[in-house]
């Protein structure tokens, strides 16, 4: 059962307007504990009550795998435009990754991992609409989906009329961790092609940087 208790939110009198509001849900109280201990900590963050949950910035949803239980909770999240949904888990098969980041999740940290640092930067890089995946994760990702997507790209280079076959090649590489020379010298562009091509993505997408096209790709499908 998913569970979620009062987050102890600070009176109104002295709440900061710039706090990113979170909201935690978790498969058992004491995952639930663990995690509010944490968060409470930071003064970035705010943690909402049950009955201010539907509009808190950020959703952190907290479990050991990804079941059928969890992924209604995911998709019933997804539905709420308020909110964007983070997920903390203990292990899970490549299969239910695809199917969480479909459910609208923007950000996995594993449990081990999840210290108040991780935790905090999960939930800071969702608030500016970025994406957080391990490494590992992300190319598991990118194999399982990766080769669907290329399969239906349009024979003029085109991917879902939003990324040309190139800016999402470049994407992928970025999220892989490779800077502009390496990218240059695995796809035989110059530097300034590529950074002109990334430079391009993020304008016409009206993203921030890298990371956030990365993030934004990543959740609409194109890489």
């Amino acid at each position: 059962m998913i569970v979620q208790m009062p987050g102890g939110t600070l009176p109104a009198s002295v709440g900061r307007p710039d706090r990113v509001t979170v909201a935690v849900y978790a498969q058992d109280l004491v995952l639930h504990i663990g995690i509010v201990q944490q968060l409470r900590q930071r003064p970035e963050l705010e943690l909402l009550p049950d009955g201010e949950a539907d509009g808190a910035q950020i959703s952190l949803v907290v479990v050991d795998t990804v079941d059928d239980e969890v992924t209604a909770l995911l998709q019933r999240l997804q539905r709420n435009t308020a909110t964007r949904t983070g997920l903390v888990v203990g292990t899970f098969e490549s299969a239910a990754l695809q199917r969480v980041i479909e459910s609208g999740v923007g950000a996995v940290l594993r449990r081990s991992e999840a210290d108040q640092d991780r935790l905090l930067h999960l939930v800071l890089a969702l608030a500016k609409g970025e994406g957080v995946l391990p490494g590992d994760l992300l190319g598991k990702l990118l194999s399982h989906v990766g080769s669907l997507q290329r399969s239906a790209l349009d024979p003029r280079g085109l991917s879902l009329s939003t990324l040309t076959a190139r800016e999402a090649d470049m994407l992928r590489l970025v999220a892989e961790g490779l800077d502009t020379s390496e990218i240059a010298e695995k796809t035989s562009y110059s530097e300034r092609t590529v950074k002109n091509v990334l430079h391009e993505v993020t304008t016409r997408l009206q993203l921030r940087n890298r990371a956030h096209a990365v993030g934004y790709a990543l959740r609409n499908g194109l890489i």
